[in-house]
């Protein structure tokens, strides 16, 4: 029996090594997929854009491709993430995420009446989406006054077939940044690394034990390096709604995934080369260029400017 037991305990241990050399929490991979109802076969999501023209899909609304994903982050359905631990590059997999995991059980408590005022003129048909009071439906049926609205997801109750393979596990720092960004914010941006030579006010602990406690906190600058990624600002990026609506929580899901102190936004201005920097960092902090400072940096005399300037207009 003992030698049952260990040989039970050496390939359970085995298991796990094998399991550890795989894909694991917080790897960056390169992902194809198609998702579709179990009964009915409906397309949910595609990255193969053939498959989605087979299926009637608007192709020209859309950017297909491999998507870029960080595993442990919930960037897929977690059914189809716990069969990805474990496994390497090249490798395939068919998962069946239940209804309940995907996009929720059917609730009839969900399919209400409500008055058809509520509902835009252009709207108030059978089939037609909606957005009343903060909830996203389909118009059912309309009878007088009265409009019968489903709030359900269109696909609650149906169990989702997904099928992947794992294309590349990205290790390139910049590929990496592109990617999540891309993920996050669905458009492409330029970025870059750079170790950055700053000063700080750091806190001076004192060695004398009976020092008043009231007394004055005192602080000295010191120089630290600063892990730092750069995002080139653009137009798009500046009216995109993800951005302007969530910019903090972006920046510090991005110094987390990335394992970064930093992220500066830096514009470019005229096409002068000169940058107006915009800081955001992991502790949520925002900052910019000091125009003065800017100024000096280009050995501009500001006096002088103003002395032309009065000069001029004389």
């Amino acid at each position: 029996m003992s030698n049952e037991s260990e040989t039970e305990v050496d390939e359970e241990t085995a298991d796990e090594e094998e399991q550890a050399e795989g894909l694991q929490k917080g790897d960056v991979i390169k992902l194809a997929y198609t998702a579709r109802t179990v009964d009915g076969g409906q397309l949910v999501d595609t990255t193969d854009e053939e498959i989605a023209e087979d299926d009637g899909i608007d192709t020209e609304q859309q950017d297909f491709g491999p998507r870029t994903i960080v595993l442990g982050e919930n960037h897929i359905f977690p059914d189809v993430e716990q069969d990805i631990y474990g496994k390497a590059v090249g490798d395939e997999g068919t998962v069946t995420v239940a209804a309940a995991d995907a996009f929720g059980e059917y609730d009839e408590e969900e399919v209400r009446t409500v008055s058809k005022d509520k509902i835009p003129e252009d709207d108030r048909y059978p089939g037609a989406h909606v957005d009343i009071e903060g909830e996203h439906g389909h118009v059912e049926t309309i009878i007088g006054g009265r409009a019968r609205v489903d709030f359900n997801h269109p696909l609650a109750g149906e169990d989702v077939e997904y099928d992947y393979e794992i294309l590349e596990e990205v290790t390139d720092r910049e590929e990496k940044a592109q990617g999540i960004i891309k993920m996050m914010l669905d458009m492409e941006l330029d970025v870059w690394f750079e170790t950055d030579t700053v000063e700080e006010e750091q806190l001076v602990e004192s060695e004398d034990e009976d020092e008043d406690e009231e007394s004055e906190p005192e602080y000295e600058t010191v120089e630290v390096e600063k892990d730092t990624l750069y995002i080139e600002a653009t137009p798009q990026l500046t009216m995109n709604q993800q951005w302007m609506m969530g910019k903090q929580q972006i920046a510090q899901q991005l110094t987390q995934l990335l394992d970064i102190d930093r992220i500066i936004v830096q514009e470019e201005i005229g096409g002068g080369g000169m940058g107006m920097p915009g800081m955001m960092g992991g502790m949520g902090g925002a900052g910019g260029a000091d125009i003065e400072d800017a100024l000096e940096d280009a050995d501009v005399d500001a006096e002088e400017i103003v002395e032309e300037i009065e000069g001029a207009e004389e």
